[in-house]
């Protein structure tokens, strides 16, 4: 007869791994649709948008070489990476806040990209400069933009990658 067998325990969850797996899934799918919204969808990139997306194409490589240092039990780096996660999340938080806040006329925004901008002719007196407003929203979705959403998803991925940053294993 056989000796009976010890039931197989799952291992215990490991936090930076499972966090930095969180912002890895959501950065990058956050990111996937900004572009697809772009590029599919037609809806031009304002130069603040641009600017907002740079969290995302840092955060995404980080957290990737995150989860693979936190499933190595490397996770001292791992947490510094979702600590650098963490921060350029929260300033893109900022920025998205300040950016929904010129949609809604709250403060003025960047001349650039908010009235006071240079045009440049071409041939035959057409304006070769693309007009793309900062403080017009192109969509709203629950009455907020897509620099509302930018700052919701990046409080929401800057406090699941503090989280991560802070715990033991």
């Amino acid at each position: 007869m056989d000796a009976p067998r010890k039931p197989i325990l799952a291992k215990p969850p490991r936090p930076v791994m499972a966090a930095s797996a969180i912002v890895l899934v959501v950065a990058a799918a956050t990111i996937l649709t900004a572009l697809a919204f772009e590029h599919l969808g037609g809806y031009a990139a304002c130069p603040l948008c641009l600017e907002e997306r740079y969290a995302y194409y840092f955060a995404v490589p980080a957290s990737a070489i995150a989860v693979l240092l936190a499933r190595n039990y490397a996770t001292a780096p791992a947490r510094i990476l979702l600590l650098l996660i963490a921060l350029a999340f929260l300033a893109n938080m900022v920025a998205g806040i300040y950016h929904a806040g010129i949609e809604w006329k709250w403060w003025p925004g960047p001349g650039e990209c908010s009235g006071a901008f240079e045009l440049q002719w071409g041939e035959g007196g057409i304006v070769d400069t693309p007009i793309i407003r900062c403080d017009e929203a192109s969509w709203r979705f629950l009455w907020l933009s897509f620099a509302g959403w930018n700052a919701v998803v990046s409080a929401v991925l800057a406090a699941v990658a503090a989280w991560g940053a802070m715990q033991k294993r």
